[in-house]
């Protein structure tokens, strides 16, 4: 039976990965499956790690770790140490390819169009090969070049993440942690007022000075016929009278336009 892989004292996690996979280059059968094991071993919390993006949105933590380690087990398996980079560079995207995957096929609360849903596939399929080309995450531009799409459609499926979770109206948002609830117009009460101004605007202009002094005090100061008769110098019932012949007579001129 092959011996297990050896650890060296003081070697950093990233260098004992390296030397684990040079060392399995050349090795046999049983002694890669022990090296991918330890390997395995070495970076679990680099998956765990990886899925702290994820966490919250409706799936439990435990079934994300577990979605992570089988992404590990790829990236161990898949991963080629003479393309130059970093373990890392190829398992992080692996890893959160096969959460992303989890989440497709189980964690949609809002569910958005299938063209989305397999345009999001085809990017979390080929993201890992594009990590290890060039070293680094892709743009969506190279994402969209690769598998010959639309840089608009790459665009919408990646940021569709959020019909995972959909955030909650009354969550905190911005530097002053005000709800969008807080944030969202209520009634203006003002809005009736406006669009009787506007209404009322020509027939206030056809009056004589003495009735728009008694619709002002009547209707904008909330002044008593008695009090409007002193201030324009008649009885109470004489106010009452040019009230009614002044609402009727404007009562009429905003019917007119109807009745044409």
């Amino acid at each position: 039976m092959p011996a297990a892989p050896t650890a060296v004292p003081n070697e950093t996690r990233s260098e004992t990965t390296a030397r684990l996979f040079a060392e399995r280059r050349d090795a046999d059968a049983g002694e890669r499956a022990q090296i991918d094991e330890a390997l395995i071993r070495l970076n679990m919390k680099v998956a765990v790690d990886a899925t702290r993006r994820f966490r919250s949105r409706g799936i439990a933590t435990d079934d994300l770790e577990q979605v992570a380690y089988l992404g590990l087990v790829k990236a161990v398996r898949g991963f080629d140490p003479d393309r130059g980079f970093d373990f890392l560079s190829f398992a992080i995207p692996t890893i959160r390819g096969e959460v992303r995957r989890h989440f497709r096929d189980l964690g949609w609360m809002v569910r958005p169009p299938r063209s989305i849903q397999e345009t999001q596939s085809k990017i979390i399929g080929c993201e890992s090969e594009l990590f290890q080309i060039h070293g680094r995450a892709p743009r969506p531009s190279e994402i969209a070049a690769h598998l010959g799409l639309e840089l608009d459609a790459v665009v919408e499926a990646l940021g569709a993440t959020g019909c995972f979770a959909p955030v909650s109206l009354d969550a905190p948002v911005g530097a002053d942690d005000e709800s969008l609830t807080q944030r969202l117009g209520g009634l203006d009460h003002d809005f009736d007022v406006a669009e009787a101004r506007a209404v009322l605007a020509p027939l206030l202009a056809r009056l004589t000075p003495r009735e728009r002094k008694i619709v002002e005090l009547r209707f904008f100061r909330g002044a008593t016929q008695s009090e409007i008769g002193k201030e324009i110098g008649v009885t109470q019932m004489q106010v009452s009278r040019l009230l009614t012949r002044l609402m009727s007579r404007m009562r009429e001129q905003l019917e007119v336009p109807s009745a044409a």
